[in-house]
């Protein structure tokens, strides 16, 4: 399954089950299996450390601790939209995680904002310091 121009995943580390929606389905809610619940093997994948550990934070607790990412699809009436739309899915968080991070870059106030603060400060400290008991000299 192709994710980027340079990522795929192998189909073998997918799998699929269907069970029984609680959404949307008529007559045919308590007869057909129409949710499904992807299964993609994380662990078991060859993608790099840093990657997985993304993939690992963007999903959060759609990953279990055997390093398997369950994704649940119920919104459509059919199985095959479902199915469609759990691997649209399963795509969109590998894409996510594809991209690192921008670093970030360390910057300096300007002069301007740092002599601005200290004024401010020192208003501040003149009206806190007129508050005091006044001596009767």
């Amino acid at each position: 399954m192709r994710i980027t121009p340079t990522l795929s995943i192998d189909e073998a580390l997918i799998s699929e089950s269907f069970v029984r929606a609680s959404g949307p389905g008529g007559q045919n809610v308590n007869k057909v299996s129409t949710a499904v619940e992807l299964r993609f093997d994380v662990a078991a994948s060859p993608l790099s450390d840093a990657f997985k550990a993304r993939l690992a934070k963007l999903a959060g607790r759609r990953l279990s601790a055997e390093g398997v990412l369950v994704i649940m699809s119920d919104r459509f009436r059919s199985q095959a939209r479902n199915r469609e739309d759990a691997r649209e899915r399963l795509v969109e968080l590998l894409r996510e995680a594809a991209t690192p991070p921008k670093p970030r870059r360390p910057t300096r106030p300007s002069r301007g904002a740092v002599e601005r603060r200290h004024e401010s400060k020192k208003r501040r400290s003149g009206i806190k310091a007129l508050r005091g008991r006044v001596s009767h000299d």
